[in-house]
């Protein structure tokens, strides 16, 4: 008998999906992880067309954007649940194996929250026609893995074209999402904050300056047809206490995670789930409880040293989680890899404004902990070079530790605090 969850699967779908759990379940036996990366891979290779049936009968919002992705995915399920039952990642994996992996884990889930890499967006629309796609922020990445990113925004532009029944909500803050949802017949402009400019001194689409005033912002050229390229009017916006929507719509909002940039995350969230058809103040409340991400801003107690986590993975990334770091900490360590995930071109770390530190010791960690040395020598940081994350963790005075690191080097540091910390639970 095959259950009605599967059924519309067919019969390869179902075949998929059973080899899936057989490489999943070969995984977790050989201690390699959950298993569901390897499992939407397997699952892909005998039914390319797997996330179109996992994806069909669900109204799903698509989220992207060079940073902030994870965080506002996990606000925008938050926000979704208040209306039913959601499928999305827990871990982060934005392509094409993990979103299969989370559909298939919520196979009756009526919602999706779906976080996507930017360059997977165009055919991960194709595959779920989403009802609404989030456009959080595009700014260079590591270009040896990623691209360029005015190509990046031609292809989220084309891709929208290609659905013009989906609501985009975009943040008018950013010139280049701005640019790529700017003739969408849906849009949702939402006022998220725009703190790293360095990658929009042009135009993306006529080449000219942008020119700001305050908030403001619009191209020195004209598009075809003589119209401006111009910030649009936000429907929702935010300051230090409040959100703001559309129809004089007042909520107060404090957020659990920190950060400037969390709170743009949040009001994106929110605006999509308003727009799917949530209640504003529950989705808000919703989003306001998030308390970590994947790992991210939580607290681990180490030893003597209680220890949180901040990730960040691209110069804008590192600017803003920079300003999260809190200066009362009694030890800060700074881990730094260069592996394929994290860009082997590490000379993004001289457009990181480690000057802030030039008052503070900072521990540089990681594969890479000599090269942010020699960057932290000079912006005049006074720092020590202790490679093992772990043994910096321990170098440091006892109390709060501040750890902020970039992928590899977060992912590896979280696996041996865990692993640490099993060791010292009672009777292990």
């Amino acid at each position: 008998m095959i259950d009605s969850s599967r059924r519309h699967l067919g019969a390869r779908g179902r075949l998929a999906l059973s080899a899936a759990s057989a490489a999943a379940w070969a995984s977790q036996k050989a201690g390699r992880g959950k298993g569901s990366m390897i499992g939407g891979l397997v699952a892909l290779k005998i039914d390319p067309a797997l996330m179109s049936r996992l994806g069909a009968n669900r109204r799903t919002a698509v989220i992207t954007g060079t940073n902030g992705k994870s965080t506002t995915t996990r606000m925008t399920a938050a926000a979704l649940a208040t209306l039913g039952e959601v499928a999305t990642q827990a871990d982060g994996a934005n392509m094409d194996a993990g979103i299969v992996a989370a559909l298939n884990s919520r196979r009756t889930a009526p919602l999706a929250a779906l976080e996507v890499d930017e360059l997977h967006v165009p055919h991960v629309c194709d595959a779920v026609n989403p009802e609404v796609l989030v456009l959080l922020n595009l700014s260079r990445d590591q270009l040896d893995r990623v691209g360029e990113i005015n190509m990046i925004e031609r292809k989220l532009r084309a891709g929208i074209v290609a659905h013009p029944d989906t609501v985009v909500v975009a943040n008018c803050d950013d010139v280049l999402m701005t640019s790529a949802a700017y003739d969408a017949p849906r849009t949702v402009w939402v006022a998220a904050g725009g703190g790293w400019v360095g990658d929009s001194v042009s135009c993306p689409r006529t080449g000219e300056p942008i020119e700001w005033n305050g908030t403001h912002w619009r191209s020195a050229g004209l598009l075809e047809g003589g119209r401006e390229f111009s910030r649009p009017e936000p429907q929702w916006w935010l300051d230090d206490e409040n959100l703001y929507g559309p129809d004089g719509l007042v909520l107060p909002m404090t957020l659990t995670l920190p950060g400037r940039a969390n709170r743009g995350n949040a009001a994106q969230a929110v605006a999509a789930a308003v727009t799917m058809g949530a209640d504003p103040a529950q989705a808000v409340a919703a989003v306001s409880a998030v308390d970590e991400v994947a790992g991210r801003y939580s607290s681990i107690q180490y030893g003597s040293h209680t220890v949180r986590m901040l990730l960040a993975k691209n110069p804008a990334g590192w600017q803003e989680a920079l300003s999260m770091i809190d200066p009362a900490a009694d030890g800060l360590v700074i881990a730094v890899n260069g592996q394929v995930p994290d860009g082997e071109d590490l000379s993004w770390l001289w457009d990181v404004r480690f000057e802030h530190f030039e008052n503070t010791t900072v521990v540089a960690a990681g594969e890479r902990a000599t090269d942010l040395g020699v960057r932290l020598t000079y912006a005049g940081a006074g720092h020590t070079v202790v490679p093992n994350p772990l043994r910096a963790i321990a170098s440091c005075p006892p109390g709060r530790v501040e750890v902020l690191a970039n992928y590899t080097a977060f992912r590896d540091l979280g696996r041996a605090l865990a692993r640490e910390t099993a060791k010292e639970a009672p009777g292990v």
